[in-house]
Formats: C-alpha cells, structure tokens, sequence
C-alpha cells in the first residue's frame, strides 16, 4: 500500500511540474527579447546621431574642403594644416608677456573681454532703467523717440573720434564705443516689452492702488524679463564685435589690436586664428545668454 502511495505521489509530482526544469527554448525567449529591445535603442540612437551631429560634420568637412581649395589656388593663404600648426604653437604659450606690445594670445582675449564687459555692463545699468521709463511713460516715449532714431543707426566707429576727444585717452574711448553701441537693444527691447504688457493687468494695479514701485516690482519686471533677456543677447553680440574695430584703432592689447599687428607682419595663418578665436567667444557669450534667457522664461 505504501508502494502505491509513492507511485501517485510521483506521479502527481510529474503531472504538476514539480522539481522539472523549464525547457531550453522557453529560457531563450527572453534573452531574444532583449536583443530585440538593444536593437531597437542602437537603431533610434543611430538616427539621432545622424540626424544632430552628421550634418554639422559634413559642413565643416565642406567648409575645410573649400578653404583647402582656395589656399591651394590663393598661395598667401595658408591652408588648413598650416593654420593648425600655427595655433597650436600659439596656444602652446598663450600667457606670456615680452612687454607691452608684445603678449601671448591669452592676455588679448581676456584684455578684450574686460573692457566687452565694463562697456555692456554700462549700457545695462543705463540702457535697461531707460528702456523701462520709455515703455511705461507716453510723454517720455514721444520725447525720446526722435533722438533714438537719430542715433541708433550711426556706425559705431564714428563714436571713437569723440570718446578720444572728450576722454583724451584710448581704453576709456574703446569702453565709450562699446557702451553706446550696445545700449540701443536693450532700451528698444525693454520699451517693446513693458507695451506690450496687457492693459488689463495695469487696470488692476490702479484698482488696488499699487504704488509705482509695486507695479514696477510684481508686474512690469517679470512680464518684461524675457524681452529684456533678448535685448542683453543681442547686444552682446554688438559689443563683441565693435570690441575688435575700436582696438584696431585705439592699440594696446586686444585681440583687435593683436589682429592689425599680425597683419603687419604679414602672419596670414594668425589672422585667420583670431577669425576663428572672435567667432568662438562670441558664440560662447551668446549661448550662455541664450540658456540664462530660457532660465527665466515663464511661458
């Protein structure tokens, strides 16, 4: 009887699965699954890299191809190998200092980028507050108008002639050309902003009585904040590029400056550097503004 009893209860252990190993095939099925999903991650990350870093190689590839080109037809022109032994000869020193006239790249850059940030830093601390009176007061705007559209679209070289007369020197007079070539987008832009705030929010502030500063601090600042954003970027741009005109001009250290001293030695290959040097911090200070703007958009 016992006998018996052992042989139902291994049956009924081989008829409920007890103690059995899964089969092969069903152990595989995930491993399958998983290749399926690997592949599909490296076909959609494939695209991605296609679609956000192949094209900007292809235009560089073109734009080294083409400048390869002309500096083959052009021989004064180095060409692209030539160019990057010169920088990274260049960049190989870039602090050192043989005297007044004659510094490594990197004090120019910082040099330029100093008096870039004293100049738009004045047309902020001027060019904003303005901006702000002009857009909330009517009489202000019609009285200022005229004289913003007179002087806005003067070049702004044609400031240094009176920044060295009045100054007498030539670092404050490049500072003067940098501040009142970059002050005009942040004015306009920041009038643009406080009009277009809706009425009906300044119809409330007189309902509740709001003093000017109240208005100024819990309605006008924040709706305005991103006009004024936008104008601090594009004037940014401004100033960088007036910066390399005026030291031009004015001497010194620069990178302005250190361009024009190239070009009298005849060193193409460091011209063609600083092209590059001006592009890049340019399009750093941009960015960098760009990303604080979307920092503070409130949309």
């Amino acid at each position: 009887m016992s006998a018996v009893n052992a042989t139902n209860e291994d049956l009924d252990d081989v008829l409920s699965g007890a103690d059995i190993a899964p089969p092969p095939p069903a152990a595989a099925a995930p491993r399958r699954a998983g290749f399926a999903g690997a592949g599909r991650w490296l076909a959609e990350n494939a695209r991605a890299l296609f679609g956000n870093a192949i094209p900007p190689l292809l235009g560089m590839l073109l734009f080294v191809g083409v400048w390869g080109l002309i500096a083959h037809g052009v021989k004064s022109i180095p060409g692209p190998a030539a160019t990057w032994h010169s920088a990274v000869e260049l960049f190989s020193h870039p602090f050192y200092d043989n005297g007044p006239n004659d510094k490594g790249i990197g004090w120019n850059i910082l040099n330029s980028l100093y008096r870039v940030g004293i100049g738009f830093g004045a047309a902020a601390l001027a060019g904003i507050p303005l901006g702000f009176l002009v857009g909330r007061f009517d009489f202000l705007n019609r009285m200022l108008s005229p004289i913003i559209s007179i002087l806005r679209p003067v070049s702004p070289l044609a400031w240094l002639p009176i920044g060295l007369l009045v100054l007498q020197k030539a670092e404050p007079a490049s500072i003067w050309v940098i501040f009142i070539s970059s002050v005009w987008p942040m004015v306009l832009n920041t009038a643009a902003g406080v009009q277009r705030i809706p009425q009906d929010y300044m119809n409330v502030a007189r309902v509740l009585k709001l003093s000017e500063f109240k208005v100024f601090t819990r309605i006008l600042f924040p709706a305005v904040l991103p006009y004024v954003l936008t104008g601090v970027r594009l004037s940014i741009g401004v100033a960088w590029l007036v910066i390399v005109a005026a030291e031009m001009l004015t001497g010194g250290t620069g990178i302005g400056f250190w361009v024009w001293d190239e070009w009298n030695n005849l060193n193409v290959a460091h011209i063609i550097i600083a092209i590059f040097i001006v592009g890049i911090v340019g399009l750093l200070l941009e960015q960098a503004l760009m990303l604080l703007a979307k920092r503070f958009s409130y949309e």
